[in-house]
């Protein structure tokens, strides 16, 4: 059995509607997902970016993909994963400075 993802990190481009609350509360209500935080990055006439943070026990990725996909959005990136039994943070190293 894998281990449980504890937060994903995305990079997501969605239409102007449906609104960031929206987007914001169907996400959140995703199997295992706890919290999520959503930051409008870029937006333009037809479409946002959206950079979403989401946080749980063990979020079901293909739940959280299918319900973007259905509001609209398309993922653009994996930009972080945490896996496993408790959250671990990124360290900066010297290579980060």
């Amino acid at each position: 059995m894998s281990p449980p993802i504890r937060r994903l990190v995305l990079d997501v481009m969605k239409p102007q509607e449906p609104n960031i609350l929206e987007f914001a509360d169907v996400t959140a209500d995703c199997p295992g997902a706890d919290g999520v935080n959503v930051v409008l990055v870029e937006t333009d006439r037809e479409v946002q970016n959206l950079k979403l943070t989401i946080e749980g026990d063990g979020i079901d990725a293909d739940a959280l993909e299918q319900a973007i996909t259905d509001l609209g959005g398309t993922i653009h990136s994996i930009d972080q994963v945490v896996c496993g039994e408790h959250l671990v943070e990124q360290i900066d190293t010297p290579q980060d400075r």
